[in-house]
């Protein structure tokens, strides 16, 4: 199986031994990586997170998974399944205020779950699948 690794600067570089997203042979299928609130560009093992409030980081990762999805040929709305990655369940509600503002109907597939710790003390991550046209 070939696959083509995307990469762009519009969203924070890998900070481990992983890509920013992969897109299968097909051409049709990509995987984003976890998406945590750093901004883009800079060294990401040693950048900050955007903010400590959660709104602002609920926003920053989907801007970087806008980014990573524009880099692979899509656009956010082509994606098919996310996962979202919470430190506090009780923040919801807010992540759908925010992922309003990123998608249209129909909305892709979700599954939202409370993890004990993220990436550079995040309090959001989310990975996506997208399914380009």
């Amino acid at each position: 199986m070939s696959r083509e690794i995307i990469s762009t600067d519009n969203a924070p570089s890998a900070i481990g031994t992983y890509s920013q997203a992969v897109k299968t042979e097909s051409g049709r299928l990509v995987f984003i990586s976890g998406q945590i609130p750093l901004a883009p560009g800079g060294d990401p093992a040693s950048a900050d997170l955007v903010s400590a409030d959660f709104v602002a980081q609920a926003h920053q990762v989907f801007k970087n998974i806008e980014a990573v999805a524009e880099a692979a040929g899509g656009n956010i709305n082509h994606c098919a399944k996310l996962t979202i990655y919470l430190t506090d369940l009780g923040q919801f509600a807010l992540v759908n205020e925010v992922m309003a503002q990123y998608f249209a109907e129909p909305y892709p597939a979700r599954a939202a779950v409370e993890v004990s710790a993220l990436p550079k003390g995040a309090q959001i991550e989310s990975d996506a699948i997208m399914v380009l046209p």
